[in-house]
């Protein structure tokens, strides 16, 4: 049992994402020297993860619900105070692949607020294989503009034809990460400028990043500008936006010119 502050939610919540991280790793490292690798290495981290992180919630936190990757979702969360939304292990494919580090964990806590869509008002993503934790307190200081064209990061698998059009529109660099909380994160550690993502994703692989994201003071939104709206019923998010603030305007704008 760690010695941390579990009565403040943001060490709670910066402490969940860390230690699950780091037993990731120790996972990984274990099941690699044995000779596992594939299925097996993706198996065995979401179930350890989902685990771990459970149980800690309920010891802690057994008044809250939880909305997670891996768990059954329930109705509880949609007349809860408090909603945990988490990512045990965002990008099992890269987690799958001994070297690479581009995975993380998301742990972001929603409350119910005097707004009708609730604020994701804490959060705190795990960059374990680079041993790295980014939260909302102390909210990462963004680093000064880059020199050179504007960096957007993709997708290994796919881009979408909406980034490709920002690209071509601000004369962007492309790269190419794995996870969304990797893609996410290098735009707060000033690796990149832009994140896009169309095609979808489910509200646990962008909460914990968004909120860091926003903590950080980058612009967050859908692709047509509108804000992200967390613990809704329907856990589908299409789109989303992450990047530096003054890139904004200019990516909204290429944007809005796509049929």
């Amino acid at each position: 049992m760690s010695s941390t502050d579990h009565s403040s939610d943001h060490e709670f919540a910066t402490y969940l994402a860390t230690q699950t991280g780091k037993l990731l790793v120790e996972l990984r490292n274990d099941l690699v020297a044995r000779g596992f690798y594939g299925w097996d290495l993706k198996d065995a981290g979401d179930a350890m993860a989902q685990e771990f992180l459970m149980s800690q919630l309920r010891e802690f936190r057994p008044d809250d619900a939880v909305l997670s990757e891996e768990a059954l979702d329930t109705a509880k969360r949609l007349s809860a105070e408090r909603v945990w939304i988490i990512d045990p292990l965002d990008g099992t494919q890269e987690f799958s692949e001994p070297d690479r580090s581009d995975w993380a964990v998301h742990i972001a806590l929603w409350q119910r607020d005097e707004t009708s869509h609730g604020n994701l008002s804490i959060a705190a993503v795990s960059l374990p294989a680079i041993e790295i934790t980014l939260s909302t307190n102390p909210a990462p200081t963004l680093p000064p503009k880059h020199d050179g064209p504007p960096r957007l990061v993709v997708s290994r698998s796919r881009t979408p034809r909406e980034a490709v059009i920002v690209a071509e529109a601000l004369g962007c660099d492309a790269m190419r990460l794995g996870s969304a909380g990797a893609k996410a994160m290098s735009v707060v550690l000033g690796e990149c400028d832009i994140y896009l993502h169309t095609g979808g994703q489910h509200q646990w692989d962008s909460a914990a990043p968004v909120a860091v994201a926003r903590a950080a003071g980058l612009f967050t939104s859908r692709i047509d500008g509108s804000p992200l709206i967390y613990n809704e019923q329907d856990t589908w998010l299409p789109d989303l936006i992450i990047c530096r603030p003054e890139l904004a305007e200019p990516v909204l704008a290429a944007l809005a010119e796509v049929d």
